[in-house]
């Protein structure tokens, strides 16, 4: 179904192209580079700083745990023999609460992550295609087309009016 549609786009799109120079002149088509955009708005970039900031800050604390564990291990192995049943008891399950409560804490980071991505994706996407529909609707055109674009002139490329425009309010906020 999905293919359909898009081959029956293509179909219409390619027909109001091939128009007389009267429909073609009235019709306005533009494309943008969506990965280009991305790459280069300072909200990405200051989305990506903020995110690897939290995420190196938590792995820190992390690795501050496995050290404690290793170290633990170690006091294990090179004291075992001089404790007692019960010292060694009590050890074993301190190192194998602090594993597990580690496991966890690298899950839970795992989704944070993921969480925090997607939502400063989605954030940057809203700005994104605010940005197109304003300029769509400023320039008059009648149709943008982004992902899947074979060839495309300079000519009607807005991504790089989109980028500034995208700067302009990041510096503005």
């Amino acid at each position: 179904m999905c293919a359909n549609v898009r081959a029956l786009s293509w179909l219409m799109i390619c027909g109001l192209l091939a128009a007389p120079n009267a429909l073609a002149n009235e019709f306005r088509v533009a494309v943008v580079n969506p990965n280009r955009i991305v790459e280069q708005s300072p909200q990405y970039q200051s989305a990506r700083r903020l995110l690897l900031d939290e995420l190196y800050e938590r792995e820190s604390k992390l690795l501050e745990q496995q050290n404690d564990i290793d170290q633990l291990q170690r006091q294990l192995e090179r004291d075992s023999s001089l404790m007692s049943e019960d010292e060694i008891m009590r050890l074993r399950n301190d190192i194998r609460a602090r594993t597990r409560r580690l496991r966890y804490d690298k899950e839970e980071l795992q989704e944070d992550f993921a969480l925090r991505k997607n939502e400063l994706r989605s954030r940057l996407v809203r700005q994104m295609e605010e940005v197109v529909e304003q300029i769509a609707r400023e320039k008059e055109i009648d149709l943008i087309l982004s992902e899947g674009v074979v060839y495309f002139s300079k000519r009607i490329d807005v991504s790089e009016e989109i980028i500034e425009r995208l700067k302009q309010q990041f510096t503005n906020r």
